[in-house]
């Protein structure tokens, strides 16, 4: 039954594909919100470190100074650094219409050969990384030495069910309990809101470099959006109300992840703020691999849909209509 669906899937028309999956975005919008949230964060990062260098500096010129240039570098190598290499990573184009399905697919032939030698290269060069099934990388490489496309995406759609799903699980557990952990260390509003922040910040930049390319610019202005609110709860649980009305709201917004919804609501009524924050990384990394895997599903349909009016075709049908006219004859008089 599955793969009698299947077939039906592969077989959907570009027109059919824009309708069902294509959503009306503003490219430039989400680019400049994108950049307007990130940059919010990096307000709130600064603000923490700030008002901690400040605090210290109040007790120890000397110390404060000190404080002031690990904050610099802070600053420099947990924010600016991963968000950059997020940036700058590439992403499928899935949101298309019939226009623009052509430059689509091959733009996200060149990513998915970019991804496949990104993972080959790592498999090769780092020894113990144990991120990707060996046997499958061989024959992922033997796809891209040979230049087979279809082989190519078997394979990395392999890996993202298999051994990529593993080690990204993998990387948010360990992400989640860092969070929870240095928080309940810490006890203090600014310091736990600077590390969820930064950890937040470096399981998206782990997973996008873990998966080879990165969501695209919609999905991740949520993502940021997400960090930045899931820094603004851990900042406030270290204070009154806030903390207790901002995490029930989370509640509501992550109901669609199993557990998660009911999870914080009974983390709230207990006050444990370290698995709090634990638990608001785990949705962030579940969010990040969510949109991963769906626009690279929604690649691979649309790279099995046969575009119909290709530009070739066009330019066929109008030099057609040029010769036709060129043998003289004449239209149909109107009556």
């Amino acid at each position: 039954m599955s793969k009698k669906k299947n077939e039906e899937e592969h077989k959907l028309t570009i027109y059919d594909y824009e309708q069902k999956y294509a959503k009306r975005e503003n490219a430039r919008g989400a680019r400049l919100l994108l950049t307007i949230i990130a940059a919010a964060v990096g307000v709130f990062l600064f603000f923490c470190l700030f008002s901690i260098t400040m605090r210290i500096y109040e007790i120890n010129m000397y110390a404060g100074i000190g404080v002031a240039a690990v904050s610099v570098l802070i600053y420099i190598f947990l924010f600016i650094v991963p968000l950059i290499k997020i940036i700058k990573t590439e992403h499928f184009i899935v949101n298309v219409n019939a226009q623009t399905a052509s430059a689509a697919k091959a733009h996200n032939k060149k990513v998915r050969r970019s991804i496949a030698d990104k993972i080959i290269d790592l498999t090769a060069k780092v020894d113990g990384v144990g991120w990707y099934d060996g046997e499958t990388v061989g024959k992922l490489a033997i796809a891209v030495k040979t230049g087979n496309d279809k082989e190519i995406m078997k394979n990395l759609s392999e890996l993202y069910s298999g051994s990529v799903k593993k080690s990204a699980k993998d990387l948010i557990f360990k992400s989640s309990l860092k969070s929870g952990m240095y928080s309940a260390l810490s006890q203090t509003n600014r310091v736990d809101g600077m590390l969820v922040a930064v950890i937040n910040l470096q399981l998206v930049k782990d997973l996008v470099f873990l998966y080879g390319f990165r969501p695209s610019d919609s999905k991740l202005v949520k993502i940021f959006a997400r960090i930045l609110q899931n820094s603004l709860i851990a900042y406030g649980l270290g204070g009154a109300k806030i903390g207790n009305s901002v995490v029930q709201t989370m509640g509501n917004a992550v109901k669609g992840i199993p557990l998660l919804g009911s999870a914080i609501s009974t983390i709230v009524d207990s006050s444990v703020q370290g698995l709090t924050n634990g638990v608001l990384t785990t949705v962030i990394g579940y969010q990040t691999i969510k949109y991963l895997n769906t626009e690279y599903k929604l690649q691979e349909l649309l790279d099995g849909i046969e575009i119909l009016e290709s530009e070739e075709e066009f330019k066929e049908a109008c030099e057609e209509l040029e010769k036709e006219l060129k043998k003289g004859k004449k239209l149909p008089q109107a009556v």
